[in-house]
């Protein structure tokens, strides 16, 4: 009776498959008795299978970039939810937002189990706290995004936060390595990414981390090229904040313009280094006044227009 019992309980809550990413690698157990050169060999033709398992969830993706572009467009923020290598990625890209696209917590707000103290240290059991999660994101409403990112999908601190999400109305979105993942029913859109068994067995920094970048780097620069915050493949919300960067906005206003660099250094000058408006100036022929004028923010709108709309407002055909 004791077995029988002890059978149907297992039964009751027979376990999920295993993640890919927990099973032992069949290409890479030699991996410590071979050559340094072929441990490189087998690390780098794993990271290659990368590529084809993100490309095989693009539709997954670019549902998620349609959902993050109407919420910020409607004043909702993303909020990148993870813990150890999974929160970092999230926090990594965030970070770099704001020198890239000018854009900070307005629209991107990562949160890291454990607080930033876990980005250099790990912070035992926080991935385990659901009720942190999900206090995190609290605050949350339906323009909003709760984007979990979990390579094992299953992380409760992740589906703590993905829960809140959804009893707030924000729309809700996990990024994980397992195809099986338990949280993928709590998601709007599951991203699973099927990496398959890492180089060293469980080491989700490795492939799974590397697709993570991958699809968080698209994800994000998709979402903002969308915003308007590109001209072509320019970009042109760069913050100069340093003589590189100073450089840099000289060089992407002649780049965009084919004019000379002196001529684009002035039209930065008038604009206090607003690379857009001296962009509207140079390219519509107009003054610094009517280039912020057809740039600003109109009522109801949480951004402002693109370039290409500011000139086509002031009748330039941006294409």
């Amino acid at each position: 009776m004791i077995a029988e019992a002890g059978f149907e309980r297992h039964a009751q809550s027979a376990p999920r498959p295993v993640s890919p990413t927990e099973e032992r690698n069949p290409r890479t157990r030699d991996i410590d008795v071979v050559s340094t050169v072929d441990m490189v060999r087998m690390i780098t033709d794993e990271d290659a299978l990368v590529i084809a398992a993100v490309r095989a969830a693009h539709p997954r993706i670019v549902e998620a970039i349609d959902l993050a572009v109407d919420g910020i467009r409607a004043g909702g923020r993303v909020h990148y939810v993870g813990s150890g290598t999974s929160g970092r990625m999230g926090l990594l890209d965030a970070a770099e937002l704001l020198p890239t696209f000018g854009v900070g917590e307005e629209m991107f707000v990562p949160h890291l189990a454990g607080g930033l103290g876990a980005f250099k240290k790990a912070a035992e059991g926080a991935e385990d706290d659901v009720a942190a999660g999900g206090a995190l994101v609290s605050d949350v409403g339906p323009a909003d995004i709760v984007f979990g990112i979990a390579a094992s999908g299953g992380t409760p601190y992740v589906g703590g936060a993905l829960d809140m999400g959804r009893s707030r109305g924000a729309r809700t979105v996990l990024l994980a390595s397992n195809p099986f993942a338990a949280l993928a029913p709590k998601a709007d859109v599951p991203i699973l990414v099927n990496t398959g068994p890492e180089a060293i067995t469980g080491s989700t920094r490795m492939k799974a981390g590397t697709a993570q970048k991958m699809v968080l780097n698209t994800f994000s620069t998709a979402v903002m090229v969308r915003l308007g915050k590109t001209y072509s493949n320019l970009m042109v919300e760069v913050l100069a904040t340093n003589e590189k960067l100073r450089l840099r906005l000289v060089r992407l206003l002649t780049q965009a313009t084919d004019l000379e660099p002196d001529v684009c250094e002035n039209a930065l000058a008038a604009t206090d280094g607003d690379l857009r408006a001296a962009l509207v100036m140079l390219v519509a022929g107009v003054d610094r006044s009517a280039a912020l004028a057809a740039l600003a923010v109109e009522p109801g709108r949480f951004s402002g227009p693109s370039v290409r709309e500011a000139l086509a407002t002031l009748g330039i055909d941006p294409s």
